[in-house]
C-alpha cells in the first residue's frame, strides 16, 4: 500500500559527486524548513572530489525528531551506479522519483513501490544548449518537481533563489525558469499531490540551522582564543574557517583594521598543536582543529603539556578509521585515543557535545576548563555534528561571563612575596598556581620542562619526587569532575531495573528510540555522558541498574572499555549496542537492537515498583 504521510517521512537523493546537485538539495531541504517544518538534513559524501556516489537525505519530522530514523519513503534516484542499491533501500510503499528520459525495463524496478518518472534530460536538452548549464539546472527541475508532488510552496523557493543569488540575475533567472520548468512538467503531467504531503506548520519556531564545526569556532571567539594553529583534515577543516570569518567579524578593530588574532596553517599536525602548546605557555588561549590521524601525530606534543601542565584546547571532529579509513564517514572512534593521549600515564578532559548549540557552549567553555586545570582539553565532535547542518535552540552568552584564567600568580603577589612553586598544591585541588612569561623580572619563574622535577620545578630524578607529582595530578583530573558538564538523566514513565548511556551524536536517535521502546514496552533509564572524567552520577547511575546498555558509534564499544576501567565497573552488568558502518546511527537500529536484547535478559523486576 502507498505510503500516506503528513509532515512525516524521509527522501534521500542519490547524486553524483560533482555534479552541482549539493546546492539544489539544500535548496529543497531549507524550502521545508521555510514552511515551519522541522527537518534533519545528512549529507553523505565521498572523500574524493568528483565522480563517485553522494547521498543526501532530509528527514521530516513534524514531531521534531533530528535522528536518522532508517529506511527511505522517496528516492531521487540520480546515479545510474547505485541504482540497485538505492532502490533496495526504499521502504515497501515508498516512492522512486528517476530520470525517464531514457526508457528502463520493468526488471528494473520493485513491485512494492510507486514509480515516478520525469525526463529531466529531454528538458534540458530541448531548452539549454551548454552542457554544465544542462547538468546544473537539471537538479533545480528536480526540486520543482518535487514541490508539485510534496506540496512545496513555491513563493518559498522563489525567495530562497533570490536570497542566494542575490546581485546576480544572470545566475537567478536560469534557476528560477528551471525551477518552474520542473513544477510545470509535473502538474501537467503526474497525479499531484502524493500520499506524501508536506503542510505549512508553526514547528520551527526561533531554532536556527547550522553546522557544529561553525558553532564550536565561534565558541572558541567567545571562549576567548586568539591563536589557532592547524593543518587541514577532513572533516574538521571548516572549523579552522569558519574561526577565521568569525574572527575578521569579531576580533578586527574596526578603527584601525587591525587583527586581534592569529591563525597559522602548519606544516603539519605535529606542528599545529606545538604552536598551541607555545602559545598557551605563553598566555593565549589557543586550539587546533584536528580529526582522528591528527591526534595519533600529536601524541608527544599532548603528553608535554599535560607533564608540564599548559593549557591547550583541541577539536577533534571524529571520522572512521583506523589509519585514513573512511575520511568523510562518521564514528565516535577516538575516545580512548583522546581520554589517554600520549606514552606513559595520561588523563585528559574531554567534552562530548550532542549539538551545534553544544559545541558552541562546549567550545566556549574548553578554555575555562584548559586554563583553570592548566592541561590540554579536547572537544570531541563527530563529521555527523560538524559537517552536517541541525535544527538547534539558538545560541545564548551572558555578556557578564567573564574569562577563568585558572591560578596565575600576579607581579604584585610575587612583589609582596608569597610563596611560589611552579608545581606546588597549596589548597588540596592539585592545581598549581604558573605565571606568564615576563610578568616580573625576578620572581616567579615560568620555564617549564618535560623531564621530571620536583615541585619548583627543579630537575630531579628522584622516584619520591616523580610520584609526589604524579599523584598531584591524579587529584587535578579527581577536581575536574566537579567542573566538567554533568551528564543529562532521562527517568523512564515506569520503574525500570535497565538503563542506557549514550553520548555526542548518538543523542538525537536515542530520543526517538527510547519513546518507541517504551511503546513497545521496554522501558529504559537513559544518562547522556556530556564529559570524561566521569562525574559521579555515572557510577550511580549504574549501580542503581542490573543491566545497562552503552551505545556507541565504534568497533571496541570505547565508552563502555573506559567505564569499566576508571569505575571498576563488571563488564557483565554493560551490554554493549554498536554502530560503526561511517553512516549516523539510525532510532531504527538502537530500538531494533536493544529489544532484541532485552528480551533475552532474565531480569529481576524493580524493587521500587511497588513503592512507587
Amino acid at each position: 500500500m502507498p505510503r500516506q504521510a503528513v509532515n512525516d517521512f524521509v527522501v534521500k537523493f542519490a547524486n553524483v559527486n560533482g555534479s552541482g546537485s549539493a546546492s539544489a538539495n539544500q535548496l529543497f531541504a531549507k524550502s521545508i524548513l521555510r514552511m515551519g517544518i522541522p527537518i534533519a538534513s545528512r549529507n553523505i559524501f565521498p572523500s574524493n572530489i568528483q565522480g563517485l556516489p553522494t547521498w543526501f537525505e532530509v528527514r521530516v519530522s513534524g514531531e521534531g525528531h533530528l535522528g536518522r530514523r532508517g529506511g527511505v519513503d522517496l528516492m531521487v534516484a540520480m546515479n545510474p551506479q547505485t541504482w540497485d542499491r538505492d532502490i533496495a533501500e526504499i521502504d515497501p510503499g515508498g516512492i522512486l522519483l528517476y530520470d525517464s528520459t531514457r526508457p528502463m525495463p520493468a526488471s528494473r524496478f520493485r513491485e512494492d513501490i510507486q514509480v515516478i518518472g520525469v525526463p529531466l534530460t529531454q528538458i534540458c536538452n530541448a531548452n539549454y544548449t551548454d552542457a554544465r548549464q544542462r547538468q546544473l539546472l537539471k537538479n533545480i527541475m528536480y526540486v520543482g518537481a518535487l514541490s508539485a508532488l510534496l506540496g512545496i510552496e513555491p513563493v518559498v523557493i522563489e525567495q530562497l533563489l533570490a536570497e542566494q543569488y542575490k546581485g546576480k540575475e544572470k545566475l537567478a533567472k536560469p534557476n528560477r525558469d528551471a525551477f518552474h520548468m520542473g513544477r510545470d512538467w509535473a502538474l501537467e503531467h503526474l497525479s499531484c499531490p502524493l500520499g506524501l504531503q508536506l503542510e505549512r506548520a508553526d514547528a520551527v519556531g526561533d531554532r536556527i540551522y547550522v553546522e557544529g564545526n561553525a558553532a564550536a569556532a565561534l565558541g572558541a571567539v567567545y571562549g576567548g582564543a586568539t591563536v589557532c594553529a592547524w593543518y587541514p583534515i577532513t572533516p574538521s577543516t571548516s572549523l579552522a574557517e569558519a574561526f577565521e570569518r568569525h574572527c575578521k567579524r569579531l576580533r578586527t578593530e574596526p578603527e584601525t583594521g587591525r587583527k586581534r588574532y592569529a591563525i597559522v596553517q602548519a606544516e603539519d599536525e605535529l606542528a599545529s598543536i606545538g604552536i598551541v602548546i607555545g602559545a598557551g605557555w605563553n598566555g593565549a588561549r589557543s586550539f587546533t582543529a584536528t580529526s582522528g590521524p591528527g591526534i595519533s601525530l600529536m601524541q608527544e606534543f599532548v603528553g608535554l603539556a599535560y607533564f608540564a601542565e599548559i593549557p591547550a584546547v583541541i577539536f577533534d571532529v571524529q571520522r572512521a578509521g583506523p589509519s585514513t579509513g573512511m575520511p568523510t564517514r562518521t564514528q565516535q572512534s577516538d575516545l580512548m585515543a583522546a581520554a589517554y593521549a600520549s606514552h606513559g600515564d595520561t588523563k585528559h578532559v574531554v567534552l562530548l557535545p550532542e549539538d551545534p548549540r553544544e559545541c558552541f557552549e562546549f567550545g566556549a567553555a574548553s578554555f575555562d576548563l584548559a586554563d583553570r586545570l592548566q592541561t590540554p582539553v579536547f572537544v570531541l565532535l563527530d563529521l555527523d555534528i560538524g559537517m552536517n547542518d541541525w535544527l538547534c535552540e539558538p545560541f545564548a552568552w551572558d555578556d557578564s561571563r567573564r574569562l577563568d584564567r585558572g591560578k596565575v600568580m600576579t607581579a604584585g603577589a610575587l612583589e609582596e612575596g608569597r610563596t611560589f612553586g611552579r608545581y606546588l598544591d597549596v589548597d588540596g585541588d592539585g592545581i598549581p598556581y604558573r605565571t606568564y612569561p615576563g610578568t616580573h623580572p625576578s620572581k616567579g619563574a615560568f620555564f617549564t620542562r618535560g623531564t621530571s622535577r620536583d615541585r619548583f620545578a627543579k630537575y630531579t630524578e628522584v622516584g619520591s619526587a616523580y610520584v609526589d607529582n604524579m599523584q598531584r595530578l591524579l587529584k587535578k583530573f579527581d577536581t575536574a569532575k566537579s567542573l566538567v558538564p554533568h551528564p543529562v538523566e532521562r527517568r523512564a514513565a515506569e520503574p525500570t531495573s535497565l538503563g542506557v548511556l549514550y553520548f555526542g551524536s548518538s543523542s538525537a536517535a536515542m530520543k526517538e528510540a527510547l519513546v518507541a521502546l517504551e511503546a513497545d514496552g521496554v522501558h529504559l533509564d537513559a544518562l547522556r555522558i556530556r564529559a570524561f572524567p566521569f562525574h559521579d552520577d555515572v557510577l550511580d547511575f549504574i549501580a542503581r541498574h542490573e543491566r545497562v546498555f552503552v551505545v556507541e558509534q565504534n568497533r571496541d564499544a570505547q565508552l563502555r572499555t573506559l567505564i569499566m576501567t576508571e569505575g571498576n565497573v563488571d563488564p557483565a552488568r554493560l551490554i554493549p549496542i554498536l554502530h560503526y558502518d561511517g553512516t549516523p546511527i539510525t532510532a531504527r537500529f538502537i530500538r531494533a537492537a536493544i529489544a532484541d536484547r532485552a528480551s533475552t535478559l532474565k531480569v529481576v523486576p524493580f524493587a521500587g515498583a511497588a513503592a512507587e
